[in-house]
C-alpha cells in the first residue's frame, strides 16, 4: 500500500481571479495564493468548485496549476481539482498536474453523466491509473449529482494511489460508515464548511474550505482547536463563524465567497459566466453577514499546527 501523504489542516479551495473582460488573471490568482500561504494555511486546492474549474479551458487550468506551484514555492502542498466530462479527459489533466509537479489531485466524478456505482468507481480507478500522484476523491452529490458512497469508496481500497476523500454531502455519518468498512485506509477530509466541527470530531484530518479564503486564520484556529479536543473553545469560534460558513452550502457559494474576499481586500468578486453576480438583495444579505462578523471578530489563541 502506498504511503498516505501528510495532508492535515485547512486547505482553502482557492478562487480563480478574472479581469473585467472575464479573461484569466494569473497575477491576481498568484497574489491570492501567496496571501493564503502567508496567513498560515496548511495546503491549497486549485481548480476546484470555488476555483470555477468548469468555466476554465484546459490550457487555463494548466496555467493556474503552474501559477499555484510557483506561488506556493513548496511551502504547503498544492492539489489540483480534476473535473471533466470523461475519464480520458480527466486522466489527461491528472498527467498535467504530475508534469507540473503538484502534490496531488482532487478528482470529481465524471461531470454531467449520472453514473451507476460501478461506473463511478471505474472513473476514479481510471484517473488514478493515469498518474502516480496521490488522489483525493471528491464527493459532492448536491452539486455534481453522483454520490460517492462509503461502499463505492470501500471498493477502491485496493487502489494504492487513492489515499483520501473529501466528503461534501453534509452527512457526517459517512465518516463512521467508511471507517467501519475499511478502518483507517483513507485520509478523511471535511468538504462542507458548516459541518466541519462535527466532521473533525468523527475523524476528519483535514478541511477543504471555502470561507477560509476570507478568514484563513479563523479557519485554521477552528480546525486546530477541534483536532486538539478543545471543543468549548472550538464551539465558541464555530458559533461566530457559522453564519458565514452556511454560504459554502448555497448553490451560489462561489459568488458569495468571492464577494466576501472582495470585502476583505483579498480578491475580486467577479465570476465567469454562467455564474452571474449576486442580485442587489443577495449582495446586501452577504454584506450584512460580513459586517456582523467583523464587528464581533474574536481574538484567536496561539495554536500549534495540527499533527
Amino acid at each position: 500500500m502506498a504511503q498516505k501523504p501528510a495532508w492535515s489542516g485547512v486547505f482553502p479551495a482557492v478562487t480563480t481571479q478574472f479581469r473585467e473582460d472575464f479573461s484569466l488573471d494569473l497575477d491576481a490568482t498568484a497574489r491570492v495564493i501567496r496571501a493564503l500561504v502567508a496567513d498560515g494555511v496548511s495546503g491549497l486546492i486549485v481548480c476546484g468548485t470555488v476555483g470555477e474549474n468548469c468555466s476554465l479551458s484546459a490550457s487555463e487550468k494548466v496555467a493556474v496549476m503552474e501559477a499555484a506551484k510557483d506561488a506556493a514555492s513548496g511551502r504547503v502542498p498544492v492539489i489540483a481539482g480534476i473535473a471533466e466530462f470523461t475519464t480520458p479527459f480527466a486522466s489527461a489533466m491528472a498527467r498535467e498536474a504530475a508534469r507540473i509537479g503538484l502534490d496531488g489531485v482532487m478528482v470529481m466524478p465524471a461531470l454531467v453523466y449520472s453514473a451507476k456505482p460501478q461506473e463511478t468507481a471505474a472513473h476514479f480507478r481510471g484517473v488514478a491509473a493515469a498518474t502516480d500522484l496521490p488522489v483525493m476523491v471528491y464527493n459532492n452529490p448536491p452539486i455534481y449529482k453522483n454520490d460517492v458512497t462509503p461502499q463505492i469508496l470501500a471498493s477502491l481500497a485496493d487502489c494504492d494511489t487513492i489515499v483520501c476523500f473529501k466528503e461534501s454531502s453534509g452527512d457526517s455519518r459517512r465518516f463512521t460508515d467508511l471507517r467501519n468498512l475499511v478502518g483507517e485506509r483513507f485520509l478523511m477530509f471535511a468538504g462542507l464548511d458548516d459541518t466541519v466541527l462535527e466532521s473533525v470530531m468523527l475523524g476528519a484530518e483535514g478541511w477543504v474550505s471555502g470561507m477560509s479564503n476570507v478568514f484563513p486564520g479563523e479557519g485554521e484556529a477552528l480546525f486546530r482547536l477541534a483536532r486538539a479536543g478543545r471543543y468549548a473553545e472550538a464551539r465558541a469560534l464555530y458559533d461566530w463563524f457559522m453564519p458565514l460558513l452556511h454560504l459554502d452550502a448555497r448553490p451560489d457559494l462561489v459568488q458569495c465567497i468571492k464577494l466576501c474576499e472582495h470585502i476583505m481586500g483579498r480578491g475580486s468578486a467577479l465570476t465567469r459566466p454562467p455564474r452571474l453576480g449576486l442580485t442587489p438583495a443577495e449582495q446586501a444579505e452577504v454584506e450584512i453577514l460580513m459586517r456582523a462578523a467583523l464587528a464581533s471578530r474574536p481574538a484567536l489563541p496561539e495554536l500549534a499546527r495540527a499533527a
